[in-house]
């Protein structure tokens, strides 16, 4: 398989299809047919129903391990054969699953140190799902050799497209097995038990380490006030589950190696950093479920969805991801599981594409008839027709995808990025100081949601992430810098970018340790700013902030600050805006440095809404950043999103209305075409100009051509 870019810096404009035999959006759903072997006649109704829903591909096997090994050494793959040779039949394709997500009753029965134990020591019974030890051997060895023979069962089949590895890895194993293999990757780390007590900071409460074999994994019975224990038994974890990820994929790439693999994401998940599994798989993938309809709003669910969408995209480079779960209907896990309401399903769905995604997949195809997930949505409803509002839903997204063969492969250009990093949130939740929760993901999402009112695409990436692509970059709550990091931000706004930090940045290293000499540590040159005490607000409580009369951004009016409030010297920056109450009344909130070629921004509140808003607008404005709709500075309209995708020759707008009320863009007189519009739609004779209108939940896909920034 070709390896593809991981880095911004190389971006293309365009991209390879996942498969070079098929050229189109993939439209399809996770299919069981495992667990309806009693009714054959369900797989013939099931292709039936799909090609009416324009569904062309299915997810198989993700959960099937005892329906292909129903004891240990017996395999039954009949049923597998029947079900590829049915979609091949009917041109359709397979991801196609290891079946490691869940392991059979007898493996549990036989091999008892296949299961995990959890941080109390307690050694889990057979059930549920992802209960596995990552370490255990046997567990490694049945997983190859299963994997191994569906590669050579299947490598050659016409129906095989993508190799879908497991299912949304996660959770941690404290069993003997995982705590020798932590120690010994700690040694791997650290070489000397001095270093791993100074990076640790050990002598506190005299935790000092005197022989390896001290080491135990954190637990509630146990150690969990280490913070350095904590923050390295995430990373070992992660490390654990990407090589047991590892073992998987090995037979696949060596009996297959034309076939890309991917694995199930779960967003910004808080077990494993992502940005670890990227170099052995080649698409990015992940399972979305916003609470459409829910508290905070649709607008909200749709910008931290775009955040995610976005984090998808960036995870490999700018290349086209996969969208290979959703729901065309409700969940069955919330406390309120509400339906989507007309229209939110086309719109959720395209909005993935808007971001990069060239798949929209469901959990599930058909509804079980038992068990736990009998209730979540499903294209296939029980009643077993698709005489349904559902079905009809599904269908139409269909036939939208259906019209977007020219969207494939074609790339998002961007020219700002947002830093979101796992081991600083990690580090974030564990300190114990200021407030809780504290609010490291909830920051990001403020801020990303301050670039999405604004229409300007952004990258999501970590702080060890290539900076050099883009002109603005945003780090919010930067509070591990770990080495390197503070030196290319430097190099970053040294050559004329632009970079946002916020409050609690610069406070601990990779170990941490707090720095010493004053915070933000590393950043405080860049910055120009020493800060030097942090207050909590209650909830409530706000303070005002005022902008300086005349700053250079034009802001204006009060804004509120809550949670958090800095108190900061100016050592070479600029106050842009002050504290209006408390004891640090006239104090700056807001600064700017001037920096080489370029400039920081230093926030030194929680600020609300409006103010990220209007400051993105302002610094975008003095950038020149580029935006959607050329000419068009000001924030959009309230709920509309506005993104693009290239190919080097054409441009496609997706306009987006996530609002209950009708909204309208202006397109100026640029000639755009309607590609949703066919016959029978509604379809405007001639190219569309100026105000065009989108209905509440409405969507259009615009192409037009493509002007180089």
């Amino acid at each position: 398989m070709a390896s593809f870019p991981s880095s911004a810096a190389a971006r293309p404009l365009t991209y390879p299809p996942f498969a070079k035999d098929f050229p189109h959006m993939l439209h399809g759903a996770d299919y069981n047919p495992d667990q309806w072997q009693h009714m054959p006649e369900v797989l013939e109704e099931d292709m039936r129903m799909a090609k009416l829903a324009g569904v062309n591909s299915f997810s198989i096997g993700i959960f099937a391990w005892t329906a292909l090994e129903p004891e240990e050494g017996r395999f039954t793959f009949e049923w597998l054969d029947r079900t590829m040779d049915v979609l091949a039949a009917a041109g359709m394709k397979a991801v196609l699953a290891t079946p490691s997500g869940a392991r059979p009753a007898w493996m549990a029965q036989k091999y008892p140190e296949v299961l995990r134990v959890d941080g109390e020591r307690r050694r889990h019974l057979f059930g549920r799902r992802h209960n596995h030890c990552m370490t255990s051997p046997v567990y490694r060895q049945k997983c190859r050799r299963i994997n191994t023979l569906l590669a050579e069962r299947y490598a050659s089949h016409p129906a095989l497209m993508v190799w879908h590895i497991s299912n949304e890895y996660g959770g941690h194993c404290h069993c003997p097995l995982c705590e020798q293999a932590f120690r010994e990757w700690l040694q791997a780390r650290y070489g000397t038990l001095e270093a791993l007590n100074h990076a640790w900071w050990s002598a506190f409460w005299s935790h000092t380490i005197t022989d390896w074999s001290q080491i135990e994994s954190p637990s509630p019975i146990g150690e969990m006030g280490v913070h350095g224990l904590n923050l390295d038994w995430h990373r070992f974890t992660t490390h654990q589950t990407v090589d047991f990820m590892k073992n998987e994929i090995a037979p696949l790439r060596e009996i297959t190696p034309g076939v890309p693999v991917t694995t199930n994401m779960m967003g910004f998940f808080y077990d494993l950093d992502y940005w670890k599994f990227m170099p052995e798989l080649d698409i990015a993938s992940w399972d979305a479920y916003p609470e459409w309809g829910g508290p905070g709003g649709d607008m909200h669910h749709a910008s931290y969805t775009a955040m995610i969408h976005d984090l998808n995209r960036s995870l490999k480079g700018g290349r086209p991801w996969m969208l290979m779960e959703s729901t065309p209907s409700m969940v069955n896990w919330r406390g309120v599981n509400k339906l989507k309401r007309p229209g939110m399903h086309r719109l959720a769905s395209l909005q993935a594409v808007a971001h990069g995604a060239e798949t929209v997949q469901y959990f599930q195809w058909r509804k079980s008839r038992g068990s736990s997930e009998k209730f979540h949505g499903a294209v296939v409803d029980h009643v077993g027709h698709e005489n349904t509002r559902v079905f009809r839903d599904v269908a139409e997204v269909g036939r939208d995808l259906a019209r977007l063969d020219d969207v494939v492969g074609t790339s998002s250009q961007v020219e700002a990025a947002l830093v979101m990093d796992w081991e600083c949130r990690w580090a974030v939740d564990d300190a114990q100081g200021i407030r809780t929760p504290k609010g490291y993901a909830e920051d990001c999402h403020a801020h990303y949601k301050a670039l999405w009112r604004n229409g300007i695409a952004a990258d999501v990436i970590s702080a060890d992430g290539d900076f050099s692509p883009y002109r603005l970059v945003i780090a919010p709550m930067l509070y591990m810098v770990r080495p390197g990091v503070a030196e290319r931000l430097d190099t970053f706004v040294r050559e004329g970018g632009t970079l946002v930090l916020t409050y609690w940045s610069g406070v601990v290293d990779a170990s941490d340790l707090c720095f010493l000499g004053g915070f933000p540590g590393p950043l405080r040159k860049l910055a120009g700013v020493w800060a030097e005490e942090i207050d909590a607000l209650y909830e409530g409580e706000t303070n005002p902030v005022e902008p300086v009369p005349g700053n250079a951004l034009g802001l204006t009016g009060t804004y509120a600050a809550r949670h958090l409030c800095e108190v900061v010297h100016l050592e070479g920056a600029t106050a842009l805006a002050t504290y209006g109450g408390d004891f640090y009344a006239g104090r700056p909130a807001l600064t700017v440095n001037r920096f080489g070629k370029g400039s920081v921004y230093y926030i030194a509140a929680r600020l609300e809404d409006a103010f990220l808003v209007d400051l993105v607008q302002s610094v975008a404005r003095e950038m020149d950043l580029r935006r959607p709709l050329p000419g068009h500075s000001a924030p959009l309209p309230e709920g509309v999103s506005l993104k693009t995708r290239t190919n080097g020759v054409d441009e496609f707008l997706f306009a987006m209305n996530f609002s209950a009320s009708p909204q309208s863009i202006d397109l100026g007189a640029t000639p755009h075409e309607d590609v949703l519009a066919g016959e029978g739609d509604g379809a405007v004779s001639g190219p569309l100009t100026g105000v065009v209108e989108l209905p509440p939940l409405g969507v259009k896909v615009l192409r037009r051509k493509y002007v180089r920034a």
